[in-house]
C-alpha cells in the first residue's frame, strides 16, 4: 500500500468542500460486496473525517431500499435515507443521499453515503476504515487522517 500524505481534519474547510476521488471504495454487508467504485466523491469538512458518496450504479441491484425519514444539512440540502440489505442482513436507514442538493454539491445528486459502523466493513483502497465517533455523523476514518474528530462526547459545540 502506498503511504498517503497526512491530512489534518482541523484544516478541512468550512463550509465543506467536495472532492472527486479515484481511490477504490468497497462496502461489505452480509458477507457480500454490495458496492464498489473508483468514481466516488468525498466531503471534506472541518473536524470531520471524509464522508464518501458513491454513485447509485456502484451498488448491486436490490441492495438499496428507500427508508422513511430525512434530514436537512445546512450545506448540502435535504437528505433522504436508505436501508441496505444483503446476505440476510438488513441495515435500516444506514445510508443517505441528496436528490436535490444545493448548487455547490450538485455533483453528488443521488450518490449514496453509508455509515461505516453499520456495515460489515468499508474500505478505501485496501484499508478498512473506522467509523466516525457517535451515531450522527457518517465519516470514515483512514490512516492518513489526523483528528480530533467531531462526534464523540463533548464535541457537539465544535
Amino acid at each position: 500500500m502506498t503511504q498517503r500524505p497526512t491530512e489534518r481534519v482541523a484544516d478541512y474547510p468550512r463550509p465543506p468542500r467536495l472532492e472527486r476521488s479515484n481511490r477504490l471504495v468497497r462496502i461489505l454487508l452480509g458477507g457480500e460486496t454490495i458496492a464498489e467504485t473508483r468514481d466516488a466523491f468525498r466531503v471534506l469538512e472541518t473536524f470531520h473525517p471524509s464522508s464518501w458518496y458513491l454513485p447509485p450504479e456502484a451498488f448491486r441491484p436490490g441492495v438499496l431500499r428507500p427508508a422513511p425519514g430525512g434530514s436537512l444539512c445546512e450545506w448540502k440540502g435535504r437528505a433522504r435515507y436508505w436501508t441496505l440489505a444483503a446476505g440476510g442482513v438488513v441495515a435500516e436507514a444506514a445510508g443517505w443521499s441528496y436528490p436535490d442538493p444545493t448548487p455547490a454539491f450538485a455533483d453528488i445528486q443521488d450518490h449514496v453515503a453509508v455509515y461505516a459502523g453499520r456495515m460489515e466493513a468499508c474500505f478505501v483502497d485496501d484499508e478498512r476504515v473506522a467509523p466516525q465517533p457517535g451515531g450522527f455523523y457518517g465519516g470514515w476514518i483512514t490512516a492518513e487522517l489526523v483528528g480530533p474528530f467531531k462526534g464523540g462526547p463533548g464535541t457537539l459545540g465544535w
